[in-house]
């Protein structure tokens, strides 16, 4: 016992140091919580000999930091919709998207041998997605390719997408399920993107894509593709009258010219032309005659 009163001699400074500690801890560091609804954010002293301790919040977010509470006032927006609950905890309400973020709890005392501690609490709320914007090409040939289009910007996380052939799931792995082992399609679940790589008649119905998180889901309205064949024939049918049309103009045009259709009409457009003169006469015209006459005559 004797040599045991000495160590714990040594031991009772280290104690008295800890005990005149500020300490804080939280029942949550990582809390998570949905867009507009309330979420508290867990900041208790576990020690202190300081009867009322200066308490302080801050936001950091990008870089940058803000107060939520100082000098016993709720600072900005959070004026109208925080609150400080069991002294040291911040209650959020209506909480937005702008409003995730790591808050750091402050908290000082004088007299404490260590006089400040803090602790961070980060902050995730979780928003739901929008309606996801879908774009389905309404006709396409066999055997060519039809690419899908399925996406939304607004819910946090980043959402996930599935797609829907009359009401019935895509498998993204087209060999896991006999429905659709005969498709040669790709899914990206990610970015939503289902492109067909030779759609055949059974790629028709109707689609639709659903975009999800952990706060929910959102669904497109269903679109009709259609998957139809070519008609070969009646294509170069077309292309065989377009031809003979053609040649029907050009041997008409070759006709006209050669009876002289397109010839220039001399008896109707026929511009006047002066008569050549004799050596020797000069001809004059007056005021008052019609026609030349004479200056001089003729010299034999």
């Amino acid at each position: 016992m004797a040599l045991r009163r000495p160590a714990l001699l040594l031991l009772l400074p280290l104690l008295g140091c800890r005990l005149l500690a500020v300490e804080l801890t939280s029942s949550n560091t990582k809390p998570v919580v949905q867009e507009f609804q309330s979420v508290e954010l867990s900041c208790i002293i576990k020690s202190t000999v300081t009867p009322d301790p200066r308490i302080e919040w801050k936001k950091i977010r990008d870089g940058e930091t803000s107060y939520v509470f100082f000098d016993n006032k709720m600072q900005g927006d959070f004026a109208t919709r925080a609150e400080i609950l069991s002294r040291t905890s911040l209650v959020i309400k209506n909480t937005t998207r702008m409003d995730t973020a790591t808050y750091r709890c402050e908290v000082a005392a004088p007299s404490d041998t260590k006089t400040i501690d803090e602790i961070n609490i980060q902050l995730t709320v979780q928003v739901k997605p929008m309606t996801p914007r879908c774009t389905v090409p309404k006709a396409v040939p066999v055997g060519k390719t039809a690419s899908l289009h399925c996406h939304e910007s607004e819910g946090y996380p980043k959402s996930t997408y599935s797609w829907y052939r009359n009401s019935e799931p895509l498998s993204p792995d087209t060999k896991s399920n006999a429905k659709f082992q005969n498709s040669s399609y790709t899914l990206n679940p990610t970015t939503g993107t289902l492109v067909f790589h030779a759609v055949h008649k059974g790629d028709t119905g109707r689609y639709s894509c659903i975009a999800t998180n952990d706060a929910g889901f959102a669904k497109c309205e269903e679109q009709e593709m259609e998957v139809y064949d070519l008609n070969i024939g009646g294509i170069i049918g077309g292309v065989l009258v377009v031809l003979a049309v053609l040649v029907l103009i050009t041997l008409g045009i070759c006709c006209a010219y050669r009876r002289g259709y397109f010839a220039n009409s001399k008896e109707n457009g026929e511009s006047y032309k002066t008569p050549a003169k004799p050596d020797g006469v000069n001809y004059i015209r007056t005021d008052d005659e019609g026609d030349f006459r004479h200056k001089s005559s003729f010299v034999i």
